[in-house]
């Protein structure tokens, strides 16, 4: 398992929201070691790779939602799916993974990248109208959602410098079986959301949903 690639977002205009103007959907392989650290609460725009930030404040960045991954085996089904090249950081994930199944991994679940960084998987991601303008396919919130090849969020319980090529080891699971694509699937599907509670490591939004469900 390693990391393909680190992507650092490019600030461009958004024409799909009125508010941000910008986004850092944008990523592209950055060069040399790009040091990760935990942002803080959201509400900033600080993620967890240095020289990168999200602007929609409201719904992106902060702890839970320091780091993003998605791995190059579901790009390429999209590729083949889509009919074009989807280079690495186009669905704006900061590493892109071989070798990993991140829509497997469970949530609370460690990795390792390289030496020193520890990553902690925390939820999916919720595809949004900016993802939908940038990726322009009809439809494409429907399709994303339908495959459950979500990508995982995850937090930063040890910093360090990351770099392209290095190696990325699970180093720990927990005692449940809620993994990112079943998490995505009950945000869709409420009858499974009791099923998520076994899951401390969600982030509280999440928690407080699936026991609400759960009474």
């Amino acid at each position: 398992m390693e990391l393909l690639s680190v992507n650092v977002g490019v600030p461009r205009q958004n024409p799909w929201k009125r508010d941000p103007q910008l986004t850092g959907i944008d990523k592209r392989p950055a060069d040399g070691p790009i040091a990760v650290t935990a942002p803080g609460p959201k509400g900033t725009g600080a993620v967890g790779l240095a020289g990168d930030r999200v602007y929609d404040v409201k719904h992106h960045g902060g702890d839970d939602q320091a780091v993003y991954a998605y791995a190059r085996e579901d790009l390429d089904y999209w590729e083949t799916r889509l009919g074009r090249a989807l280079p690495c950081g186009v669905f704006g994930e900061n590493l892109t993974t071989r070798g990993l199944d991140v829509n497997g991994a469970l949530i609370g679940e460690r990795w390792r990248i390289g030496s020193t960084v520890v990553l902690e998987v925390s939820c999916p991601r919720i595809p949004c109208g900016t993802f939908r303008g940038w990726i322009a396919e009809r439809g494409w919130l429907k399709t994303f959602t339908a495959e459950r090849r979500a990508g995982a969020y995850l937090r930063v319980v040890e910093p360090g410098d990351i770099s392209a090529g290095d190696r990325v080891e699970v180093i720990s699971r927990p005692d449940h079986d809620v993994s990112v694509a079943l998490t995505f699937r009950a945000i869709h599907d409420h009858a499974l959301l009791p099923r998520l509670s076994a899951a401390d490591a969600l982030p509280s939004e999440l928690r407080e949903l699936a026991r609400e469900h759960r009474a």
